[in-house]
């Protein structure tokens, strides 16, 4: 019996490419969409849309522009049969990719002029500070400016990083850390000062981001990353930069980053060693993946108890020098670089480097098929409401509009509601979010013993506790609340902390006073999807007295 023989996967995508050439959609001179467009289009690897743009650009097809991208040829009678063959060739196969539809391509490319090279612009070095960066081929100077970037930890690595982004000039900077400066930092913190030592490691820092370049944008959170920092400020983000000593955080921001479907970078650095490693929604392996049996039973070991889970982390401080800090960020802040530019990155490896031998070395994780983390967000709904005066009612009400009256609110983090001693059959009730509870309330008064724990972070509509706001339930400002009944889930955005939790004017002035905040309203960071409604009529909500 003989075979029947199938072209590869590219061959196929470059045979629609070149239909929809033909077909009038993408002109000569103009170009081509980027390749995540593409990628995201098709629904096929980068690998193989290369693999195709590579068979285009063999055929005289289409114009590869390193740096700038693909460009329609003009068609002549030689690249027009070509182009008629491997259309026909993937017709033929009768198969059935599933990619956007046309109105869903962006419109922008296809308008750009015949000329696709980059000017070249001789900058006055005199007075432009980012001049010389416009003699990189594939710099684009609006794309940095315009880039929000999320680092969280500044200690020896974040020190690295966000030093590294200030000089690149990136527009916008977020920094969160929740620990204060001591002096042993000063040994491995470029940003630190002797002076400095008490104050909040995340204010420090962006004072003197922006000291370094006044140009930038910059916004400090004195917070735990885990609990403090809404879902709708990652959103906002081009890319999130880890910079962190502790599984926990990594889960959480590993977790955060693929809900809203955002790139982030991990680096880890000890003594002479230290590893970098990008983590894309979709694209390999995430963090999760990466954890071996034993880290995720040590995992499990510091969660039995929860009230201890929160004050269990890593007491003890990692011993590193200035110089891995510095290597290490400056691949976690290229990485950073090249993902704001679409230009290709690794995603799902890791790179090692040791500093005794100098030796440098990737590896390939490998995805794990039912990963917890591998769960991205659906539509979202901006809604008109803030943290601080929306109360449980309120979004239930709202739940239950869309979803039926069954439908249930899923929190983030647990909710202590008592804790009880059944050596004294005493019961105290608490009310707070585990965040705000410390290990020492789960030893009873009276007689000593530990308490057990009742929790929740699951509201039905049968709590008497339904007329709090969710911010007294330690719902962060701009969160993204997820609700859910048995056949959905359906994701609510708290879009009206925007202004208040994503500013990026904290030392808005030349003058640096630590401390100070300056008033000043930017327009808010644009996301890179339009807004998103499910329903089209309006909410009516009486608040609560």
């Amino acid at each position: 019996m003989d075979t029947i023989s199938r072209p590869p996967l590219s061959e196929i995508v470059a045979g629609k490419l070149a239909g929809m050439i033909l077909d009038g959609i993408y002109k000569s001179g103009y170009q081509l969409p980027s390749e995540r467009d593409l990628v995201k289009q098709f629904g096929v690897s980068r690998t193989t849309l290369r693999e195709a743009l590579k068979l285009l650009e063999d055929s005289g097809i289409i114009e590869v522009k390193h740096g700038v991208g693909s460009f329609i040829a003009e068609l002549d009678e030689e690249n027009l049969l070509k182009a008629h063959e491997i259309a026909d060739r993937a017709d033929a196969q009768k198969v059935d990719l599933e990619f956007a539809p046309l109105e869903e391509i962006p419109d922008g490319p296809k308008r750009l002029p015949v000329n696709p090279e980059k000017p070249l612009i001789i900058p006055n070095l005199q007075k432009d500070r980012l001049g010389t960066f416009s003699f990189i081929s594939w710099w684009e100077r609006e794309k940095v400016e315009n880039a929000h970037v999320m680092v969280v930890g500044a200690g020896a690595l974040g020190n690295e990083v966000i030093k590294n982004l200030v000089l690149m000039g990136i527009g916008y900077i977020y920094i969160v850390d929740f620990d204060t400066i001591e002096m042993a930092n000063l040994s491995r913190s470029v940003l630190f000062r002797e002076s400095d030592t008490g104050r909040k490691k995340a204010e420090v820092a962006a004072a003197r981001a922006k000291e370094i370049n006044p140009n930038i944008h910059v916004q400090y959170m004195h917070g735990d990353v885990t609990t403090e920092v809404g879902l709708g400020v990652f959103r906002r983000m081009d890319v999130i930069i880890g910079c962190l000593d502790n599984r926990e955080a990594r889960l959480a921001i590993n977790r955060f980053a693929y809900w809203i479907n955002r790139p982030w970078v991990d680096g880890a650095i000890q003594e002479f060693f230290g590893l970098a490693r990008v983590f894309i929604p979709g694209e390999g392996a995430c963090f999760e993946c990466t954890l071996t049996e034993q880290a995720r039973r040590d995992l499990s070991i510091r969660y039995s108890c929860p009230l201890l889970a929160r004050e269990n982390v890593l007491l003890g401080k990692v011993p590193t020098t200035p110089t891995i800090a510095s290597i290490i960020g400056a691949i976690q802040s290229q990485e950073a670089l090249k993902i704001i530019h679409d230009k290709p990155v690794e995603a799902g490896k890791v790179i090692h480097f040791n500093g005794m031998t100098n030796e440098l070395h990737k590896t390939s994780y490998t995805p794990v098929e039912d990963c917890e983390s591998h769960w991205t967000y659906g539509k979202i709904t901006e809604l008109p409401l803030r943290t601080d005066t929306t109360t449980l009612e309120d979004m239930l009400k709202i739940i239950r509009r869309d979803l039926g009256p069954q439908a249930v609110l899923e929190l983030d983090q647990e909710i202590i509601l008592s804790l009880y001693c059944r050596n004294c059959q005493s019961r105290e009730d608490i009310l707070q979010p585990i965040s705000l509870v410390g290990f020492g309330r789960a030893h009873c008064p009276s007689c000593g013993m530990l308490r057990e724990t009742e929790m929740t972070h699951l509201i039905t509509g049968d709590e008497p506790f339904l007329n709090r706001t969710l911010a007294s339930l330690g719902i962060p400002k701009l969160h993204i609340l997820r609700a859910y009944n048995a056949d959905q889930y359906a994701f609510y955005e708290l879009t009206a902390d925007l202004e208040s939790a994503l500013h990026f004017n904290h030392f808005q002035k030349p003058m640096i006073k630590l401390g100070k905040v300056q008033p000043i309203k930017i327009a808010p960071a644009q996301d890179d999807k339009p807004l998103i409604k499910l329903h089209e009529q309006k909410i009516k909500i009486n608040p609560k007295k």
